[in-house]
């Protein structure tokens, strides 16, 4: 199975997305967002410092609590153009 990349020029930023589910679900912070996804606290910490990607199964689980399609999951993890990742 083929390796996605992101568009040329595009920074990643995992940020964007975690804070999208945030607000969109009314959770109140990451500890929330991590047993909503039922993942440990500490995997929103790495994914937050971009030392873990958001895999396939967590990409899933956001979209099944958020709603966002997984178009638009992916969309949200690429800083807006001008903007720099963790801005």
């Amino acid at each position: 199975m083929p390796v996605r990349r992101l568009p040329e020029g595009a920074q990643y930023d995992p940020n964007r997305v975690l804070d999208a589910i945030i607000e969109k679900t009314g959770l109140k912070n990451d500890a929330a967002l991590s047993r909503a996804l039922e993942v440990a606290p500490p995997v929103i910490s790495k994914i937050r410092h971009s030392t873990l990607p958001i895999g396939a199964t967590i990409l899933l689980r956001m979209h099944e609590i958020s709603d966002f399609s997984i178009r638009e999951l992916r969309a949200l993890m690429i800083a807006p153009e001008g903007g720099a990742a963790g801005a």
